[in-house]
């Protein structure tokens, strides 16, 4: 019996409720959020996190904690192993990565490089 795959990505428990929270406020009827990687920023690579209206051919699932995550098929690569977790204080507001990949950060933390 072959045993079932890890996740592509784990969610934390704030990353979760942060996403159920955006998806509650949602105008049109969304499947849940699509994490891509676009090519910007001095180091190279940043996180993009957009709603999903429909999951895409190729789309990574991650259903987790109640939420469903999409990963672009073109990001998955540079995604694997990563840790999704949402961060609100005095210095930042968001979603963060933790991302076994990476090899570098630039300096203001909006991109990377692997």
């Amino acid at each position: 019996m072959a045993r079932p795959l890890p996740k592509a990505i784990t969610i934390t428990d704030a990353a979760a409720e942060r996403v159920k929270a955006l998806m509650s406020k949602a105008t049109d009827d969304m499947v849940g959020l699509r994490i891509g990687v676009k090519a910007r920023g001095c180091s190279g690579l940043s996180y993009d996190v957009q709603y999903a209206k429909e999951k895409m051919k190729f789309d990574e699932v991650v259903e987790d904690k109640g939420v469903t995550v999409l990963i672009d098929p073109a990001a998955v690569m540079f995604l694997i192993g990563s840790e999704m977790d949402y961060v609100d204080d005095k210095f930042q507001t968001g979603f963060v990565f933790k991302n076994p990949n990476e090899k570098g950060r630039c300096g203001c933390g909006e991109s990377f490089h692997v």
